[in-house]
């Protein structure tokens, strides 16, 4: 008998071979534990929000967008990425939905600027409330290429703000940029106009003012000469 039929014939040979046991309590321990910190987490985030949202409060409204506008200077579609407070790039404003991001539709006009969001709240920023306009790569937490961002600051109640938005086609950003600082002087020129008319125009009445009283006080002193003669 050959030792290869001597091996196939021992019970050790005909034994099945039996599939290994895994031990399922440690894969749902594991599991429920991933859960349990996944929900933490989200926890955390959610009351950050809304200690953000609270600290905020004191924000008012945005502005809305005029019925009448002029025709639009630039337009363009992408995503609004959030706000934050001017120089900061972490600090987010979550406060009248401006923390939430969504698709974006803005148009520039001589009134300003309209962003329109599909997603959630809809705002206006007025000609005179802009403060500049660049591109940028990280914005509310958001990092994307150099250049890939659109961020323009203006004020709300005396508190500057970054609005970060990335357009279909980010080539598009330096036009927008141009467009923003070009009509920023214009205004300034027309403000600083109408302001110097109306010192012109006080000036006039104040002139007008102060020769009708002298008139009266000299005919009330003339007045006074007489009948005292």
């Amino acid at each position: 008998m050959s030792a290869a039929s001597t091996v196939s014939g021992s019970p050790l040979a005909q034994a099945p071979h039996s599939a290994p046991v895994h031990d399922v309590s440690g894969y749902l321990g594991w599991t429920v534990g991933l859960v349990i910190v996944v929900g933490l987490v989200y926890w955390l985030m959610r009351q950050g929000w809304q200690w953000r949202r609270t600290m905020q409060s004191g924000l008012p409204e945005l502005p809305v967008a005029p019925g009448n506008r002029t025709e639009s200077i630039l337009e363009l579609e992408g995503r609004y990425l959030g706000s934050t407070t001017a120089g900061n790039w972490l600090d987010r404003i979550v406060a009248h939905h401006l923390g939430d991001r969504s698709l974006v539709e803005l148009t520039l006009s001589a009134e300003g600027l309209t962003v329109v969001r599909p997603a959630s709240a809809d705002f206006f920023v007025p000609v005179a409330a802009l403060r500049g306009a660049r591109t940028d790569q990280r914005l509310a937490g958001k990092v994307v290429p150099a250049g890939g961002l659109l961020v323009v600051t203006w004020e709300h109640s005396g508190t500057l703000l970054d609005s970060g938005f990335r357009a279909d086609h980010p080539a598009d950003h330096e036009n927008w940029v141009t467009a923003v600082e070009v009509l920023m002087r214009a205004h300034a020129k027309v403000a600083a106009r109408d302001a110097a008319e109306r010192g012109t125009v006080e000036e006039d009445v104040n002139d007008t003012y102060e020769t009708s009283g002298a008139a009266a006080i000299s005919g009330v002193e003339g007045q006074s000469n007489k009948e005292g003669a």
